[in-house]
This record gives structure tokens, C-alpha cells and sequence, in this order.
């Protein structure tokens, strides 16, 4: 009989499952790996469990089981990670008071509504039909429309936040759902829609939840009176540099073909999505960043950018193109017709978008195409332009072997000495390196002491096979530390732990995952070994307390008690002798 709506989920979701429309797992025995998602890192040290339920990374320390893994990856609270589970098991959750619903559980339904508003717009108002036809003239089909959830924000100074009060959401909520602007004005009202006279654009979670919006304008004249597009401000749940917008609809056919297809507008990825492209995002208004390629790279290391790639200044598409290739990231780029983006060439015939996609460019080959085009290598100050744009690319390059390729084909064409371009490559410093975003995250995880390492041994050996626990004495257990002591004893008394409180049932999934993760030649034999460091170690503190007592009672003459402790000190110290000559005597 499940007991409540977190059980029913933890049966009715494997984590395995979870975990994997998260990130890339592959199997390794009975469990599974992948490259840790929440710290940089590039030999897998993050596992899953199956027969346990549990994951725990042994690079930054975290685990635990499926509702952690989900408030970690989507940085929500336990409410929110329980709405996003119970949503995939097909749980239905009771309805809970508005008192109790969590700050980004209002602004998540806040989000929803308007969604609903702005679709009923589109459908149904003069205007709405109006935008609708000019989505359908630009080749967005019926089901695009639904499936995107696009809708229209009616050109009134309060349509949609009237309807929201309406609704029972005080102004402060939809102001920080990002629906709201704040009138400094005496003439107008003290507030007002955020988005009128636009069509809409919901922005999706990873788990389809609408967390913001995107609005274009449509009619002309508007088009230049006005920022043709406008998006919903960082809010509680929207922070456009963490969110890819697509993904949710795109990461199985990411993952399917193993590469991901980056484009600049929501247009873009409806059409593309929608003549059979599904592998394809866009980074919603802003540059690649640092947080949405950890994103990408969950699901795929190839990226085919289908955008305008200017290599010349600093431009901002420029940077986040070298950040990806600095975190190891493969780069296609499409050459697609001037004047054109994704969206016109696909709408005028998808034939010609696959003849593109078949044409791609790998980075590195479109860098030396374009550079070479813009400058004479015949000329000395050819040759340093074009070795100053191409060397920081080469450098960037992860793989030594396709470094070096690169390195003796740019000799080759300047018509110069490799040696000399290696000698310039050593000087540079790119903008990764002076910000220091190339260089692994580095997890200062606390050393242990030995004892601390034998008693997590002792606690893996223990929970891998409960007989182990007949060896144990009282003594042993209350020289454990007081975590592991509970869990040893928990799990003498019950072998299933899922109850303990969270920091306890993190250290039982770490060690109950690191127990079935070890191998050992002679279980029996690593058990006794253990058991005999362990126990000198105990020995060996208490010789260290009496030594400290011995020269307090000299240093106050008390003989009476220096008597005492030297007798304790000589029983103690043939035990310790005892424990290393003959560990199969009894010693307590």
C-alpha cells in the first residue's frame, strides 16, 4: 500500500529513466555513469544506481535520490520538484491551499494563464486573427501554432492584467512574473501590460512549464516605431542566459542524432521543427553562455550553428562560438544565403535546407575560409592579420592531434615557418584564458583522516552484506562517527534507510553506491583487514588520552591515579600488540 504521493512517483519512476532525459548515461556493470552536471569535469565520475535508486557524483561530493537530483538540476524547491515528477508518473497531487503554494508555484501558474489569455487572443480577436494569418503567410502551420502555444497580446494598456486579477493574483505577482510594468507617469495608470499588440511566444522548462515570454511585433508600421522584439525580464524562473528556447521539444532528437542544430529566432526553430529539423534550439535573445552550453552538453558535444557567424571584432556570437569550442564542443557552421536565415530557406523549400545541412562547415575550415577571403597573404601585414584571427582559434582547440593539423596548414598557406607560428601561438592569451573560463572547476572536497576512510570501508563492506555486521562489538560502533554509527545501527535494525532524514540518507546513498562500485579480491579478508586498522586505531587513541593524563598527574603528584593509568596504559598497549600479532584472538 503506497502511503502518499512521494511513494507512489519513487514506484512508478525509475531514476534511471529521470536521470537519463537529463543527461548522457552510459552502463558500466550493474550501474551507470555520465559526466557530472553540476561541476565541471571530464572523466565521468557521476553514477546511478538502479537496484538502489540513488546517484551520488565522487567528484563534487553530491547525491541522493530521485527528488534530489531534480531541485539540483532545475535549482527548484521540494514542492516544485514534486510537481515536476508527479507530472511524468502521472500522479495526480491534491490541491493545496494558496497559503502553502510556493512563491515560483504562483508565478508558474501566473505564466500558464497568461499563456491561455494570449492563445484565446489569437484564436478569437479582431486582431488576433489578424497576427494568426501572418504566422500562417509565413509558413507556421495550424499545429505549429498549438503545439508552440502561440497566442497574441491584445494592444490595451491592461487587458491581461485585469484578467489576472480577475483571477485572483495580486499585481505584485504578475509584476514578478514579468507581465507588469511600473508607470512613473501622473498621466497614465500606475501600471500596465508588459506585452501589447504583439504576438506571443511562451518560453518552455525542460519540462514544457512556461516560464516567459517572447513578442514580435507584425504589423509594418509598428515595425518601425517600436522594438520589433521585446522578451520577458530575468524573473524567479526565467534568466534568458539559462534557458534554450526548444529544448524541452528537442532534446530526445538531440540526444537521437547527437548533434544540435543552434539558431538566433523562435521563427527559426518553429519552422524547422515543423519540416522535420526537431534537433534544433534557439538561445533565446541573448549570446551563448557558459550555463545554456552545461545545458547542451547534457545532451549532445555537436553543434551545427545556423546563424550569422561575422568572425570580425568582438562580437558577442563570436564569443559564445569560443567559449563552446573551449569547452570541447565540435562546430559546424551552415552557410546559408545571404540576406536569408534558417526560417526563409526552410519556408521556401526544405530540400534546400538539407542540401545546407549536408554542405556544413566544420569551425576551424569556415575561420581559415572567410580569413583568407578578407585578407592578401602575399603581404607581411596579410600574413599578421590573418595569423592574429586564426592562432587564438587554434588555440582554443582541445585535441593535440587536430591542433597540430591546423597549426602546419596555417605554415603551409602564409607561406611561413611552423616553428615561428609556434613561438607566436605560446604568447597568446585568449579571452578565456585571462577570465579563466578554459580551465576546470576545481572541487576542494575535505580530506579525510584514516579514520575516517576506514570507517566508510568498514560502512561500504557492512551495507554491501548485512552478515558483516556480526563483527562488530559496542566498542567498535561507538568509535564510529555519530552519522555513520546511526546508519549502521538503522540499517541493523531495518536494511531499507529511505526513511532517514536528507543529510543521513545522502551519506547512506554515497556509501551504498561506492559499496557496490568497489570490488574486492576477498571480501572476507578486506573486512578483516579493515576491522584490525580500525580497531588499533580506537587502541591508539586511547593510549594518545592516557599519555596526555599520565603527564598531567605527574605534573600534580597525584600517585594514587599515575599508578592507575600506568596499569591502563600497559593493558592497552598489549592489546595493541595482540591486534597486530593475532587479529583472530579476541580483544574486547
Amino acid at each position: 500500500m503506497l502511503n502518499s504521493p512521494i511513494d507512489e512517483i519513487k514506484a512508478r519512476l525509475d531514476i534511471v529513466e529521470v536521470i537519463g532525459s537529463y543527461i548522457k548515461l552510459s552502463k558500466t556493470g550493474a550501474n551507470f555513469r555520465a559526466v557530472c552536471p553540476f561541476h565541471s569535469e571530464k572523466k565521468p565520475s557521476f553514477f546511478v544506481s538502479p537496484a538502489k535508486q540513488i546517484w551520488h557524483c565522487f567528484g563534487c561530493g553530491v547525491g541522493g535520490g530521485i527528488f534530489d537530483f531534480v531541485m539540483k538540476i532545475e535549482g527548484v524547491e521540494f514542492g516544485d520538484a514534486l510537481k515536476i515528477l508527479a507530472q511524468k508518473a502521472g500522479v495526480e497531487l491534491r490541491p493545496i491551499s494558496k497559503e502553502l503554494k510556493t512563491e515560483r508555484g504562483r508565478l508558474y501558474e501566473i505564466c500558464e494563464l497568461a499563456t491561455k489569455f494570449f492563445e484565446k487572443q489569437l484564436q478569437e480577436s479582431k486582431t488576433g486573427k489578424e497576427a494568426k494569418d501572418y504566422l500562417l503567410k509565413r509558413g507556421i502551420s495550424e499545429d505549429s501554432i498549438k503545439k508552440w502555444r502561440l497566442g497574441y497580446s491584445p494592444d490595451t494598456w491592461q487587458g491581461l492584467t485585469d484578467f489576472l486579477l480577475g483571477k485572483g493574483y495580486k499585481t505584485e505577482e504578475i509584476e514578478k512574473a514579468g507581465l507588469l510594468i511600473r508607470s512613473n507617469s501622473q498621466k497614465f495608470a500606475s501600471f500596465y501590460d508588459r506585452f501589447r499588440g504583439r504576438i506571443i511566444f511562451p518560453i518552455f522548462d525542460l519540462n514544457s512549464q512556461v516560464i516567459g515570454f517572447g513578442a514580435r511585433v507584425f504589423k509594418e508600421k509598428d515595425k518601425t516605431e517600436v522594438a520589433k522584439y521585446i522578451n520577458t525580464p530575468n524573473t524567479l524562473l526565467y534568466d534568458k542566459s539559462r534557458v534554450l528556447y526548444g529544448l524541452d521539444k528537442a532534446k530526445i532528437e538531440i540526444r537521437k542524432k547527437n548533434e544540435c542544430i543552434l539558431v538566433e529566432g523562435y521563427t527559426d526553430v518553429i519552422l524547422l521543427a515543423q519540416t522535420g529539423f526537431e534537433n534544433v534550439v534557439a538561445c533565446s535573445g541573448t549570446a551563448l553562455t557558459s550555463y545554456q552550453l552545461k545545458i547542451l552538453k547534457r545532451y549532445t558535444d555537436n553543434l551545427i550553428t545556423a546563424f550569422d557567424m561575422d568572425i570580425a571584432g568582438d562580437s558577442a556570437t563570436k564569443r559564445g562560438i569560443e567559449l563552446a569550442q573551449t569547452l570541447g564542443f565540435n562546430i559546424k557552421v551552415l552557410l546559408l544565403p545571404k540576406e536569408s536565415d534558417p526560417a526563409d530557406v526552410v519556408a521556401k523549400n526544405p530540400a534546400d535546407f538539407e542540401k545546407i545541412l549536408k554542405e556544413k562547415k566544420s569551425i576551424v575550415d569556415f575561420y581559415f575560409d572567410t580569413t583568407f577571403e578578407r585578407f592578401d597573404k602575399s603581404q607581411i601585414e596579410g600574413k599578421k592579420e590573418i595569423s592574429k584571427i586564426l592562432l587564438p582559434v587554434i588555440k582554443r582547440i582541445t585535441n593535440e592531434i587536430e591542433k597540430s593539423f591546423w597549426l602546419e596548414e596555417l605554415a603551409k598557406r602564409l607561406e611561413t615557418k611552423e616553428e615561428a607560428l609556434l613561438t607566436e601561438l605560446k604568447k597568446i592569451k585568449t579571452t578565456e584564458e585571462v577570465l579563466g573560463l578554459e580551465s576546470e572547476e576545481i572541487i576542494n572536497l575535505p580530506s579525510k583522516s584514516r579514520k575516517e576512510l576506514l570507517e566508510e570501508r568498514l560502512a561500504c563492506l557492512i551495507l554491501k552484506d548485512q552478515t558483516n555486521l556480526n563483527v562488530l562489538n559496542k566498542e567498535d560502533l561507538e568509535f564510529f562517527s555519530p552519522a555513520i554509527a546511526k546508519i549502521i545501527k538503522e540499517f541493523q535494525n531495518n536494511s531499507d534507510l529511505s526513511h532517514l532524514e536528507p543529510e543521513l540518507m545522502n551519506l547512506a546513498s554515497y556509501l551504498s553506491l561506492k559499496a557496490e562500485m568497489e570490488e574486492e579480491v576477498d571480501p572476507q579478508t578486506e573486512l578483516k583487514n579493515c576491522l584490525k586498522e580500525f580497531r588499533c586505531l580506537q587502541i591508539k587513541e586511547k593510549l594518545d588520552k592516557i599519555s596526555k593524563d599520565i603527564k598531567r598527574a605527574e605534573n600534580e603528584k597525584n600517585l594514587k591515579e599515575l599508578e592507575k593509568l600506568l596499569q591502563e596504559f600497559n593493558h592497552c598497549s598489549k592489546i595493541l600488540t595482540n591486534i597486530e600479532k593475532n587479529y583472530e584472538e579476541k580483544i574486547f
